[in-house]
Parts: structure tokens; C-alpha cells; sequence
């Protein structure tokens, strides 16, 4: 019985699962950052975003894969607003399969981002949706109209939260991490201080990467944040204004029966 464990606790953990499958335990709670992007008027930093880009670039690229990002979103302007030359030349770094040549080619802007590299290595193009937390009371949301959604929390949380112990456990090499569910971990510590080097100088230490990364997948997870919320704006405007026309008009038409009355 303990072997059939260990083989399904491998298993598990090679698919990329959660630990907690098997432990049963939960993460430390994750706390709030105030990222630019949270609340009903935030908006996306497009300095931070550009700064995800290269921490992604340069580490995260290695294994994980944004298969569902255009390269061409990377000049939007509601994105890291690449420069076009700057954002055709970074789509110019990596290479496609196009079934037509039947060969590899190197990728234009209408591509998207390369898939992971490894194959145990989950796609980060919507992670930050896919690890929401702030739910509130019921699932109701509450928290994520005051606080965003959490999911850029935990990952930040989980970059930084190595605490440098380490153990092996069914043939695969665990490290711990005090905000993964379970407590354990396959993938090693990728970032650390000074970890990748900015123009702007900036700061680099592992919070600090650990935050611009999370921000610059939030985007790739919801590109079109701002417009959402100007769009949910502009229709509570209307709603209301709306539900002030009906009651006046509502008082008007019965206001002679009242009078009879």
C-alpha cells in the first residue's frame, strides 16, 4: 500500500499537480499586495509590465510557455507598449512550426508566444485566473472588488516563499515552500536577489522580481482589464441613471390616482 502511494504521489507530482492532493494540507495565507491594476479604476503599470516581460524572458521562459499571448499584444498600449520595431524584434528571438513549410520558421507578431519547453511544465498564460483567491464570504466576490483577484498574490507568494529546505520523496526532488499547498514543491527556487538586471535600476530583489512577474502575467491572464472596467463603469452609470428616469416616471403616471385617493 505505502509503494501505491509513492507511485501516485510521483505521478502527481510529474503531471504538475498540487501536493496538497496527497498531503491534505493548505498554504500559509496569502497576504494583499497593492498592485496598480486592483480596484474598480486601477490600471495596468506599463513600466512594471515591461520589467515582467524581461524576468520572464530571461527566467520563466526556460520551462513555462504562453501559448495563448500574441506577441503582437506585447505593443498595446494597455500592455507592456513595446515600441512596433522593439516588439517585431522580439517576436524575431523565437522560432514557430508552420505546417505549411512543414519546418520551423522564425516567429512574426501575428504568432504567439512559444508553449512550455518542458513537458511537466504548466502554461502560465492564464495562471493568474486559474489561482484567483480572495473570494470573500460565499463566493461572492467581495474581496476581489477591494483587494483584485489573487491570484498575482500567490504567485508573487509563492516565488519568494522557498525556505531553502530541501528532500526527496518518490524518486523526485521536493523543495519547501511555506505558501505552496502542502508545503512542498518540484520546482526549484527560480528567482533570487539581482536575479535579472534593469536599465532603469529599479529594484531586483526576489520580492521585487517576484511582484513584477506576477503583474506581467495578471496582464497575459486578463489583457483587456481596463477596458472591462471602464465598460462595467460606464454601465453602472447608465443603470442608475436609468433606474432614476423609471422612478420619476413611475411617480408621475400614479400620481393622479394617488390624489383621487
Amino acid at each position: 500500500m505505502t509503494k501505491i502511494k509513492a507511485t501516485l504521489l510521483s505521478a502527481l507530482l510529474a503531471l504538475g499537480a498540487p501536493a496538497a492532493y496527497a498531503a491534505g494540507e493548505a498554504g500559509a495565507p496569502v497576504e494583499n499586495i497593492d498592485f496598480s491594476f486592483d480596484g474598480p479604476f486601477g490600471a495596468y503599470d506599463v513600466n512594471q509590465l515591461q520589467r515582467g516581460l524581461q524576468i520572464y524572458t530571461e527566467v520563466c521562459s526556460a520551462c513555462h510557455g504562453l501559448r495563448y499571448v500574441p506577441l503582437r499584444t506585447l505593443a498595446d498600449e494597455t500592455g507592456p507598449n513595446l515600441p512596433e520595431e522593439q516588439m517585431i524584434a522580439y517576436a524575431e528571438q523565437y522560432e514557430v512550426f508552420d505546417p505549411e513549410l512543414d519546418d520551423f520558421r522564425t516567429a512574426l507578431p501575428t504568432d504567439h508566444f512559444p508553449g512550455s519547453n518542458l513537458e511537466n511544465a504548466p502554461d502560465l498564460s492564464l495562471m493568474a485566473k486559474a489561482r484567483a483567491g480572495f473570494h470573500g464570504p460565499y463566493g461572492l466576490g467581495i474581496n476581489q472588488f477591494f483587494k483584485g483577484m489573487g491570484g498575482p498574490e500567490y504567485i508573487a507568494a509563492l516565488l519568494h516563499g522557498y525556505t531553502g529546505e530541501e528532500k526527496t520523496q518518490a524518486g523526485v526532488t521536493l523543495y519547501e515552500n511555506k505558501y505552496y499547498p502542502g508545503g512542498w514543491i518540484a520546482m526549484a527556487p527560480p528567482l533570487y536577489d539581482e536575479a535579472v538586471e534593469f536599465q532603469d535600476g529599479s529594484a531586483n530583489t526576489e520580492v521585487a522580481l517576484s511582484e513584477d512577474v506576477a503583474a506581467f502575467l495578471m496582464w497575459t491572464a486578463e489583457p483587456k482589464l481596463g477596458a472591462r472596467k471602464q465598460a462595467g463603469f460606464a454601465g453602472v452609470i447608465f443603470l442608475t441613471l436609468l433606474s432614476v428616469l423609471l422612478y420619476l416616471t413611475n411617480k408621475r403616471l400614479w400620481a393622479s390616482v394617488k390624489k383621487k385617493d
